[in-house]
């Protein structure tokens, strides 16, 4: 079955900077796993705020005439600063006034936004670890930055600096999601004239087009996202059905992850390893899916997960 929330996709909204035509599925194709992921209004104007629930409440059996202890849920309340994304840019009046003009101008919009949006994929990966500046990610979790954290299988490659992990997340508006600022919208703004140092020498006049939002990611709670860590190259230790397995089974079973999101090279490491078991001889398709839990979980592969992480240790 389809996922059913809203994604990225539909809160970007083209504002009113004379740039049209821009099919919005095509400025995340370099960030698949950001539209994968469920996308959400952020509860404050430069925050957003939910509860994370740490503990379950529990009941019992108890006697006549004899008591039970009561226990309760336990949240904690989580703020997240709400991280602001620019990717404005300008181009030199004088080429605006060619023919081709507003081509030039849409087709860096473009560029800008599809650079955008890959670069907010990476950070929803990496965290501050990937721009300090930025929001967290799913790498600053702490039950997802150590190899021995209780979301997290170790596929146990020693190879350092050649790491790369698969991450797992159950997304919908009240899971993991981005959070997005400003009502929601992401928009392309007016332009407007403005006067910009020249390379060398001088001033020139250009048109600056600002594109900007704000967000974060939100986790609601520390089971709804999961890793396999130190997977490499060596002999072993890159990916298969039985690590994919082994992560699936760290989610209750009421909160089960709806996507994988992997690098190319564990993509291969998973084709290749169905291949080597395959009765027919014949390669393996490369999986779209994970259905050892029963239902289809999609996996998404992306350039934003890399193979060059360090090796993660043990708390």
């Amino acid at each position: 079955m389809a996922n059913a929330f809203v994604g990225t996709a539909e809160v970007l909204q083209l504002g009113d900077g004379n740039i049209t035509d821009i099919d919005v599925s095509e400025l995340l194709e370099d960030a698949p796993f950001l539209a994968a992921m469920a996308a959400i209004e952020a509860s404050n104007e430069n925050s957003h705020e939910w509860l994370k629930k740490t503990a379950a409440p529990a009941g019992g059996f108890r006697d006549i005439n004899d008591g039970l202890e009561v226990t309760k849920a336990t949240y904690t309340k989580v703020t997240e600063a709400l991280k602001l994304f620019d990717a404005s840019f300008d181009l030199d009046m004088g080429l605006l006034k060619l023919k081709s003009g507003d081509a030039l101008r849409r087709r860096e919009a473009k560029d800008h936004l599809k650079a955008c949006f890959a670069d907010m994929e990476k950070q929803i990966v990496y965290g501050t670890g990937q721009n300090s500046g930025g929001f967290a990610g799913l790498a600053d979790e702490t039950t997802l930055d150590d190899s021995d954290d209780p979301m997290v299988v170790n596929a146990g490659g020693t190879t350092a600096d050649t790491a790369s992990s698969v991450f797992a997340v159950r997304t919908n508006e009240e899971a993991v999601a981005i959070a997005y600022g400003a009502n929601g919208r992401i928009e392309i703004g007016a332009e407007y004239k403005t006067l910009r140092s020249g390379s060398s020498t001088g001033n020139y006049d250009a048109v600056r087009t600002p594109i900007m939002f704000w967000g974060c990611l939100q986790i609601a709670t520390s089971l709804d996202a999961g890793r396999i860590c130190n997977l490499t190259e060596d002999s072993g230790k890159g990916l298969t059905d039985d690590l994919l397995s082994d992560l699936y089974s760290l989610f209750p079973a009421n909160r089960k992850p709806n996507v994988f999101a992997m690098s190319r090279r564990s993509l291969k490491q998973l084709q290749q390893s169905r291949t080597a078991t395959n009765p027919t001889g014949q390669p393996a398709p490369f999986p779209t899916s994970w259905s050892g839990g029963g239902n289809p979980i999609p996996i998404v592969a992306t350039d934003q997960i890399v193979d060059t992480e360090a090796l993660l240790t043990a708390a």
